[in-house]
């Protein structure tokens, strides 16, 4: 069976993701809509750059017409981001995207997007799962269709109008430069090098970058399934071609997004890479100090408190959520917050999608160095000074399906912890488990809802700490060496 994550359903190609598989997804996605009544507006699909993306989609036409479901096809590869903004623009119960996202290259899923361009949450995928069952009993697979890229059943239903490629890129580029002053980055005269990781982000981020007359350094940008032999994740291992570039280059900001743009990454001035805690920190600070915004901020389990300390100085509040965007984005509809992100590089800003958006992120940081007239690593040394330093040790384990369920009895069930050196505040199993230290520290330990990994996180005043509490928690559960 099909099961989702936190970010939507992913799996190995070849094994799980198969045109079988997808077919029958789409197949309950089918059922689902018409027992909602909500089959008639027909449903928004896209794809990113990886090995079957577009085929994948193909392969889901096929269902939908044969459903009577119209499909409005992005038919070019996209950020994740635009589907999202169609789905909320055009008023859609429903669209899809194909992608796994950061994953490695050997993996494809597909994630689901529901009414105002949010991420299914779990009700609503459990409710897939469910139809998912009726589907395996209903799938009859078309034999003549077999070896044919396109199928002529596809092009089919294009001459036929239940399949209508659009390209609403545009659309979505513009809902962003309305937002952003670009008068002040096109005064600061900015040089920005950027790294698409062999992904969708170049184009739009070329774009709004060029029209704010950003001098533009590209690297990593043709199309490879294979995304360079690394994961197309923007992390300190995976970006230091991009800060050799920026000091090479002397570039005033590096940014990186992942395979499918939802995410990002930076480098400074300086070549340094800054986490996606402090891109978060210094993004709230911004608009708080610098666009006199007051509102709430959200964060997950696993990212940094220091974002509740920039909250607390303005007089606001920082609200904690289990893993997954869907989360973020539900608690920042229900507070009103003005921003909402997560340790792994994801974040949304208030009046944009309900989602997290690497272009727009991106954007906001050039803006953010254009306003304040200051270098990137002269705003975050303020930024630090004034709020502490993130020092935060993240760890990801494999696991045997044996060692999992031992893991998770330990955990989970028996609520066993290590004997920690520091004074325990308070113990939370909402999501994994996380201790609270007295001393304002904390370490989580939960499974992964994308790959097959244990993750632990500790945040300390001490990066010595950090690595201490991990080490604990790895030797108490009997891990191996981290990934």
């Amino acid at each position: 069976m099909i099961q989702f994550g936190t970010g939507g359903w992913r799996a190995v190609i070849g094994e799980e993701f198969t045109k079988e598989n997808i077919q029958k997804l789409a197949l309950a996605l089918c059922m689902k809509m018409k027992a909602e009544g909500v089959a008639d507006e027909g449903i928004v699909a896209g794809y990113d750059r990886r090995f079957l993306s577009k085929e994948a989609v193909i392969w889901a036409c096929e269902i939908f017409t044969k459903e009577g479901i119209r499909v409005w096809f992005v038919n070019r590869s996209s950020p994740t981001p635009l589907i999202m903004y169609y789905v909320m623009r055009q008023g859609l119960h429903y669209g899809f995207m194909v992608t796994a996202s950061h994953n490695p290259a050997i993996y494809n899923g597909l994630k689901v997007f529901t009414y105002g361009g949010r991420d299914a949450d779990e009700g609503q995928t459990r409710d897939i799962e469910r139809w998912m069952e009726l589907a395996e009993t209903r799938y009859q697979p078309d034999d003549r269709e077999k070896g044919k890229m396109p199928t002529t059943f596809y092009q089919k239903s294009v001459e036929q109008g239940m399949v209508r490629e659009i390209h609403p890129l545009n659309d979505y580029l513009d809902n962003i430069i309305q937002v952003i002053d670009m008068q002040a980055i096109r005064r600061g005269d900015l040089r920005v090098a950027v790294d698409p990781m062999y992904g969708v982000g170049l184009t739009p981020l070329n774009t709004i970058l060029s029209m704010a007359r950003c001098t533009i350094e590209t690297i990593n940008a043709q199309h490879d399934t294979l995304f360079g032999g690394k994961m197309p994740a923007p992390t300190a291992q995976t970006l230091r071609g991009l800060q050799n570039y920026v000091l090479d280059r002397y570039c005033d900001i590096g940014i990186a997004t992942d395979g499918d743009a939802d995410r990002l990454g930076v480098v400074d001035d300086k070549g340094r890479y800054l986490h996606p805690n402090e891109i978060l920190v210094a993004l709230y600070y911004y608009l708080l100090e610098y666009k006199g915004w007051r509102g709430d901020a959200v964060r997950n389990i696993s990212t940094t408190h220091v974002l509740d300390r920039v909250a607390e100085s303005f007089g606001q509040k920082c609200h904690e959520v289990p893993v997954g965007f869907k989360y973020i984005s539900a608690r920042m509809q229900e507070t009103g917050a003005i921003i909402g992100g997560e340790s792994s590089g994801g974040l949304t800003v208030k009046g944009h999608i309900h989602g997290k958006d690497g272009i727009y992120a991106a954007a906001l940081l050039v803006e953010m160095i254009a306003v304040s007239g200051r270098k990137l690593s002269e705003l975050m040394a303020d930024i630090r000074g004034r709020y502490g330093e993130i020092r935060m040790e993240e760890r990801s384990y494999r696991f045997s399906p044996q060692e999992k369920d031992q893991i998770y009895q330990v955990l989970m069930e028996e609520h066993q912890l290590p004997r920690l050196p520091w004074q325990v505040e308070q113990v939370s199993w909402v999501d994994g488990c996380k201790v609270y230290f007295q001393n304002g520290g904390w370490v989580s330990a939960r499974f992964s809802g994308t790959e097959p990994l244990l993750r632990i996180f500790c945040e300390m005043d001490r990066q010595e700490d950090a690595r201490e509490a991990c080490g604990i928690f790895q030797r108490f559960l009997g891990l191996p060496e981290g990934v």
